[in-house]
C-alpha cells in the first residue's frame, strides 16, 4: 500500500494538539525539538511497513524532507541541520512514554474508526473476532526473566515467547487493542485471561464471535457483562454438558449456562455464586460429504440459526489478519532489548497495520468488494510506492488527487479466486534463526 496515503491519513488523524494533550495528561514535559512525539511514532511505523525498515533508512527519510509535516520549527529544523546520525532518534524512542504510545493507539483507532463509518454504510450492529498468538523476543536478560523460554524434558528453549490476545473488526478489518503476557513460567497468563481484558474495551452492543478456546463460561459471563452478545463455539463435550443430554441432530435449543466446579480457579471466580448466562445452543452441520462435522455454538443472538452459523463462518477471517500483522508488519519476532521498547513496538505496529487496513476499507468500498478480499501486501506497496509523490505534490489539491490515484490502485489488488478446494492442509512453517545469533562473553 502507498505511505503516502498512510502518512496523510496520519497527519489528518494525528495533529500537534493532540499529542500534546495526551502528553499533558501523562504529565510529560515537552521540549522543543527535532524528534517530537509525533514524528517518533510515525518513523517507527514507518519502519514497520517498511519491508526491512531501519533507524538508518527512516532518518535517511527525514532529512530527505519526506516527514516535513510533522516538524516543529525549532531551531535545527529552521537552518536545517538534521543530522544522519541515528543517535537522536534511537534516544527518544527510548524516551517516549509508554503511556503517550498507548493513549495514541486507542486516540487514532478511535478515530479511525468514526472516519470509517462516517465513509461506509451504517450497519445495525457491530462484530468482533477475537483470536490469540505467540510472538518471539529477542535473548535479552530482561525479556528472559519476563517471557521466559519454553522448556521441557530436553532443557530450556533460547528465544523468551509472548502471548497475545486481539479482536478485530469484522467488516473493517481494524485491530483493537492488544494485551499480551508470558507464555511460560510461574508468571504465565492465558489466553482466557487476556481475552477478558480485550473484551472490557469492545463497544457495548456489539457481537462477540472467538472459536472453542474462548467457548467457557468466563468469556461468556465477561461478554455478558460488558454487554455484548456472542457467538462461541463449544467443544462435543461441553456442549452435551450444557444441553444435558447427547446430540444426535440438528437443534436450536434454550440454555442456561451455570458455572462448572471445574470453571476457573478454586476460590479465584470472578462471577458471584448464582452466576448464569440464558442463551441458545446451536448444533450444525458443516461440510460436505464424508466430512461432515458437528458445530456446536452458544450465542445469546436472536438471529436465525443459519445466520448465527453463516456469522460464525466468517471467523476465520481473523487468521488472516493476524497473518498480516504479524508476516506483513513484520511483528511475528521483534527485535526490542528491553521490555519497555518491545511493548511500544508492538502498540506502534498495531497502529500502522490499522493504517493501512482504513485505506484497505476505503478502497473496497469504492470498489464495492470485500475488504479482505484485497491484499494487504500489495496495498502496502502500493502506498509505500506513491508516497514520495504524494509528498511532493506543490498543493493541497494535487494531494488530494495523488492520494485518489492511490485508493483506486488499492482497489485492484483483488486476491485470486479459488476454482477448487486446496488439496493441501494450511500450514505455517517457521522460517527459523540461527541459534544463538551472538554469544555473550563471561566475566
Amino acid at each position: 500500500m502507498d505511505t503516502s496515503a498512510v502518512f496523510n491519513l496520519y497527519v489528518q488523524l494525528a495533529p500537534p494538539e493532540l499529542f500534546r494533550l495526551l502528553q499533558r495528561e501523562a504529565g510529560v514535559i515537552v521540549r522543543d525539538g527535532i524528534y517530537s512525539a509525533r514524528l517518533v511514532i510515525w518513523m517507527m511505523m514507518n519502519q514497520r511497513l517498511q519491508p526491512c525498515g531501519t533507524l538508518a533508512s527512516s532518518v535517511e527519510q527525514l532529512v530527505q524532507g519526506r516527514f516535513d509535516p510533522l516538524l516543529s520549527q525549532c531551531k535545527r529544523v529552521r537552518e536545517k541541520k538534521i543530522g544522519l546520525s541515528t543517535g537522536g532518534y534511537c534516544q527518544a524512542r527510548q524516551h517516549l512514554p509508554k503511556l503517550v504510545v498507548s493513549r495514541s493507539m486507542e486516540e487514532l483507532t478511535e478515530r479511525l474508526r468514526n472516519q470509517l463509518l462516517e465513509s461506509g454504510p451504517a450497519l445495525p450492529k457491530r462484530a468482533y473476532l477475537l483470536d490469540g498468538s505467540s510472538l518471539q523476543l529477542e535473548h535479552e536478560p530482561e525479556l528472559v526473566k519476563a517471557y521466559p523460554p519454553a522448556s521441557n524434558q530436553h532443557g530450556k528453549s533460547h528465544w523468551p515467547v509472548l502471548r497475545i490476545v486481539v479482536a478485530h473488526d469484522l467488516e473493517s478489518g481494524l485491530a483493537e487493542r492488544p494485551y499480551w503476557g508470558p507464555l511460560n513460567g510461574v508468571e504465565a497468563v492465558s489466553e482466557q485471561a487476556l481475552a477478558d481484558r480485550v473484551i472490557q474495551h469492545l463497544r457495548a452492543g456489539s457481537t462477540l464471535v472467538a472459536d472453542r478456546n474462548f467457548g467457557i463460561f468466563s468469556t461468556a459471563y465477561s461478554a455478558q457483562q460488558r454487554g455484548l452478545e456472542m457467538v462461541l463455539r463449544l467443544t462435543a463435550v461441553r456442549a452435551k454438558a450444557l444441553l444435558g443430554r447427547p446430540i444426535s441432530r440438528v437443534g436450536d435449543n434454550p440454555v442456561c449456562w451455570r458455572a462448572s466446579r471445574w470453571d476457573g480457579k478454586k476460590g479465584q471466580r470472578p462471577w458471584p455464586a448464582d452466576a448464569r448466562v440464558q442463551g441458545r445452543l446451536i448444533a450444525w452441520r458443516v461440510g460436505r460429504g464424508k466430512r461432515k462435522q458437528w458445530l456446536y455454538l452458544f450465542t445469546t443472538s436472536s438471529l436465525p440459526a443459519e445466520d448465527v452459523v453463516a456469522l460464525y463462518g466468517r471467523r476465520w477471517l481473523i487468521e488472516t489478519d493476524l497473518r498480516s500483522l504479524k508476516q506483513t508488519v513484520r511483528l511475528q519476532r521483534i527485535s526490542a532489548q528491553s521490555a519497555d521498547m518491545m511493548e511500544k513496538e508492538l502498540l506502534v505496529a498495531v497502529m500502522a497495520y490499522n493504517l493501512v487496513r482504513a485505506i484497505m476499507f476505503q478502497a473496497a468500498q469504492r470498489a464495492n468488494v470485500d475488504p479482505r478480499q484485497l491484499s494487504f501486501t500489495y496495498a502496502r506497496n502500493i502506498v509505500l510506492d506513491g508516497y514520495p509523490k504524494a509528498l511532493a505534490a506543490p498543493t493541497v489539491e494535487q494531494q488530494e488527487q495523488e492520494l485518489e490515484r492511490i485508493i483506486d490502485l488499492v482497489a485492484r489488488c483483488r486476491l485470486p479466486k479459488r476454482t477448487k478446494r486446496r488439496s493441501y492442509p494450511r500450514e505455517a512453517w517457521g522460517r527459523g534463526y540461527r541459534f544463538p545469533i551472538r554469544r555473550r562473553e563471561k566475566n
